[in-house]
């Protein structure tokens, strides 16, 4: 046996099949009873026979989902999380793991677009609902087979190409408080997860080599960001009256980690007073990308940038408007062929 976050496990070789299992216990006497209980069950061949998930149901999986699994991710994701289950718990509820089916699965996706949920809302609440029912497939063995990995995926058509203009970047500075100034212009100069931004660490930001260490990215890979002058005149002076109830770059007034959900009301409310429509935290990311694209900056420098493995993803962010586009038409132009043309013969000449 071994703990799991605080759980005890079990791992069990039987006729050359691994059985790896939570025993769903803190307990280590209980443990063990229950380990002897699967080795006899083995023995019998009644093991394979049966599984747990025709007792539980379907909340009794996101409880254990959310006090086993959802420590261990990011505040955003915990957000997403709680988010979805206020529409998957009414509706699954307690119902048996054994009733849902991909049947079921699917007429809850035809709820949620009556409901005026958008296609990427109701990915988030599937892909929730996968993770769920993968633990409970492969590693608690409450089930067979996981019923959402056979339902479809939405076709995401609600992406807005939406980044700040040089106008509206000056307007919604002219409207915030200094605080969220600072992080606006950070976010726009460095392209920063929200949640990477408001957990940033001095111990992680090197001002000496103009370097800040993102240690938990969403890709689970540290990333290495350079700054450029206008993020250092933001550093300088916080670093020189550092909180001493934490080592957090951006705190409140407090002193305390910025709330995510305070940020976004502030920001909200700064964009109002500017007249900006359309506009979230993670507008000020893709405008980072879109402007590293517009002005020339490799497509694999952004996803470097913005800690993508998938360069696929990078390209959702990076746009480009008709100005910095045109050089790419130009050398259809027959004054630039010509010169082009002349210079190699010039050149073959010489």
């Amino acid at each position: 046996m071994f703990k799991r976050g605080g759980v005890w496990w079990t791992c069990i070789r039987y006729k050359g099949k691994k059985i790896q299992k939570s025993l769903e216990t803190t307990d280590k006497k209980l443990a063990q009873a229950i380990e002897a209980k699967v080795r006899t069950e083995l023995i019998e061949g009644k093991y394979f026979e049966k599984h747990t998930g025709d007792s539980k149901t379907f909340r009794d999986m996101m409880e254990k989902f959310m006090k086993e699994h959802a420590p261990n991710v990011s505040t955003n994701m915990q957000t997403s999380y709680n988010s979805s289950l206020k529409h998957l718990n009414p509706y699954f509820g307690d119902k048996k793991l054994s009733e849902i089916s991909q049947k079921k699965i699917s007429e809850y996706k035809v709820l949620r677009k009556s409901e005026g949920a958008k296609p990427a809302t109701i990915n988030r609440e599937l892909a929730m609902l996968s993770k769920a029912f993968n633990l409970a497939f492969k590693e608690w063995e409450w089930i067979k087979e996981n019923p959402v990995s056979k339902v479809p995926k939405e076709k995401e058509d609600n992406e807005k190409d939406r980044w700040l203009t040089g106008e509206e970047e000056k307007k919604l500075l002219e409207n915030s408080p200094q605080w969220l100034k600072d992080i606006i212009v950070f976010n726009l100069h460095t392209g920063l997860r929200i949640d990477e931004l408001l957990s940033l660490e001095w111990q992680r930001v090197n001002l000496f080599s103009k370097t800040i260490l993102i240690q938990k990215s969403k890709n689970g890979k540290p990333r290495t960001v350079p700054l450029n002058q206008d993020t250092i005149d933001i550093l300088t002076p916080k670093s020189k009256v550092i909180s001493i109830k934490n080592d957090l770059v951006f705190t409140s007034s407090a002193g305390t980690k910025i709330d995510s959900d305070n940020l976004r009301r502030s920001l909200g409310n700064a964009l109002e007073k500017a007249g900006i429509k359309d506009v979230t935290p993670h507008t000020l990311r893709h405008t980072f990308a879109t402007r590293l694209s517009q002005r020339g900056v490799d497509i694999y420098k952004i996803a470097k940038l913005l800690g993508h493995k998938d360069i696929r993803m990078t390209l959702r962010y990076a746009h480009h408007c008709p100005d910095s586009l045109r050089d790419g038409v130009r050398v259809l132009e027959a004054d630039y062929n010509s010169t082009t043309v002349e210079e190699k013969r010039e050149v073959s000449n010489a």
